[in-house]
């Protein structure tokens, strides 16, 4: 038996809350992932997992069991880290994540930028708006838009961007201009799907807030596409203010609303701080920090 992949397994079934999930994800047959953990609790002579047809849980020993192996499997990634000079010369893969529209406008030009100065250093850059678990995803880095949960995490402020209500001219010119919020009862309202706010928007009046009921004719799953139906007329539309940055600078769209914004929102770099840190994470975590400070200035303003 290898004991230390027979950990990884485990902890692949433990993560992934099941042996067939485990499969999937170490891309490994069903059978060889029973096997292996069967293999484990007869080497131990002890139950590690509690199965039944609906859910798997750890028993009292296997919770201190896979606790061990985490600590055991981190130790032998340092030694072999430090061992290939990983902390001697940054080099290595990195996995990064951040919004989409973000990544593509901001973060993209700034790793192009970074994989120039440091050719030994490879990226995996995953652009998406759903909110990635380091842990659980074996991630370097996510931008994170917004109030970040406590957590054990570490984060570095990066910038900070605005949320805003904007239209066309063409659509402002038919319906008019709402001057307050209570006004968007009266229009067409674009929203998107992976948006909180779907059916309200929050602002801020004074020191309070204040959540609007919206009537969206329009729901679309991406913000791109939702931007591109409020350039085309169709409504009102709610975004962070570097998506829609070259539709305002070309007048295809205008902010509406400006004086009811909400905060806002932070932007932030999210690591998992282990200690110590790895050369190559140190230094994207310092490349990438100054430009996109500098990238982003002026987002959390009226422009």
């Amino acid at each position: 038996m290898n004991r230390l992949e027979s950990m990884s397994v485990l902890i692949a079934v433990v993560d992934s809350g099941s042996l067939s999930g485990a499969a999937r994800k170490l891309g490994m047959p069903l059978a060889t992932v029973s096997r292996k953990v069967a293999e484990l609790e007869s080497h131990l002579s002890t139950r590690l997992l509690h199965r039944t047809t609906r859910q798997l849980s750890l028993t009292e020993a296997g919770a201190s069991y896979v606790a061990a192996c985490r600590r055991i499997l981190e130790d032998i990634g340092e030694a072999e880290r430090a061992a290939t000079g990983e902390y001697a010369t940054p080099k290595g893969e990195l996995v990064v994540t951040a919004p989409v529209v973000f990544g593509r406008l901001h973060l993209v030009p700034v790793v192009a930028e970074f994989l120039a100065h440091y050719p030994e250093i490879e990226i995996n850059l995953m652009l998406t708006d759903r909110v990635v678990h380091l842990m659980e995803e074996h991630c370097d880095v996510a931008v994170r838009i917004g109030a970040l949960p406590d957590s054990s995490l570490m984060a570095v402020k990066v910038g900070a961007v605005r949320r805003v209500v904007c239209a066309s001219p063409d659509y402002l010119a038919a319906h008019g201009t709402p001057a307050t919020p209570a006004d968007l009862a009266e229009h067409q309202c674009i929203t998107v799907q992976v948006l909180a706010s779907v059916g309200a928007w929050v602002f801020e009046t004074g020191k309070s807030q204040v959540s609007v009921p919206v009537h969206s004719r329009l729901t679309i799953n991406t913000v791109e596409a939702a931007i591109d139906a409020a350039m085309l007329g169709a409504g009102v539309i709610r975004v962070l203010s570097y998506q829609v940055a070259d539709a305002l600078n070309k007048d295809a769209l205008r902010v509406v609303l400006e004086p009811f914004e909400s905060s806002a929102l932070p932007i932030s770099l999210v690591h998992k701080g282990q200690a110590p840190l790895p050369l190559k994470l140190r230094a994207f975590l310092d490349f990438v920090t100054l430009r996109l400070r500098a990238r982003t200035a002026g987002q959390a303003t009226a422009q």
